[in-house]
């Protein structure tokens, strides 16, 4: 029995030392977030691999669910069937181009969403925008859908119309727009989601203890 568990100890540890993380993520988790946990990660476990599966919310759920990735970055809640770890709620804010009539609001009435054009980040079911509209019963003007945030960016800044963004999206943005939190806040809960962590490999296991660098 002592000979087997040293055996286990050494197969986990090699494991550790030359394993794969596969790791399912959006956009602004992997330009904002994944750059500094892998930098202290690899600092520590530099022969473990990384494969970055990038994708929209049910995406990656599916990949999951499907022992693809080995967990994933996602808007809670997620599947029933996975366990999740909560990291942030994600303040959601209103973007306008500069020339907007309501630029100097202090805050941007919810109802005026469904006046301007809108511009919608589409994250199919799961998309946050679209629990704002049916929470408030908003009938936007949808003129354009994308999946890309920085095209949302640029149409906005164009003057084609006015969307609505996460903070986390709006870090280091090139773009000249204008950012007004909504009159009534709202968010996303954005957490790490896998299957169970008693399947879970140890460089995976290891790799949550450096969520927090983020």
């Amino acid at each position: 029995k002592e000979f087997d568990k040293l055996q286990t100890q050494v197969e986990e540890l090699f494991k550790l030392q030359h394993g794969l993380i596969r790791i399912g993520t959006f956009s602004s988790v992997a330009t904002h977030w994944l750059p500094n946990i892998v930098k202290k990660f690899q600092n520590d476990y530099p022969n473990i691999d990384y494969e970055f599966l990038l994708g929209d919310y049910e995406d990656i759920e599916r990949w999951i669910l499907e022992g693809y990735a080995d967990c994933g970055f996602l808007r809670l809640p997620t599947h029933n069937k996975l366990e999740s770890i909560l990291l942030e709620k994600d303040k959601l804010f209103a973007i306008l181009p500069e020339n907007h009539p309501l630029i100097d609001c202090e805050y941007f009435p919810i109802k005026a969403l469904s006046e301007y054009p809108f511009i919608l980040l589409e994250q199919g079911e799961q998309a946050y925008i679209s629990d704002i509209f049916k929470k408030h019963n908003i009938s936007p003007k949808i003129r354009f859908k994308t999946l890309d945030n920085y095209a949302i960016m640029s149409m906005v800044e164009s003057g084609l119309g006015i969307s609505i963004l996460p903070q986390l999206i709006l870090k280091r943005i090139p773009f000249r727009i204008v950012v007004k939190e909504l009159e009534i806040p709202a968010y996303r809960d954005i957490g790490l989601v896998f299957k169970d962590k008693f399947s879970m490999s140890l460089a995976t296991k290891r790799f949550l203890d450096y969520l927090d660098y983020r």
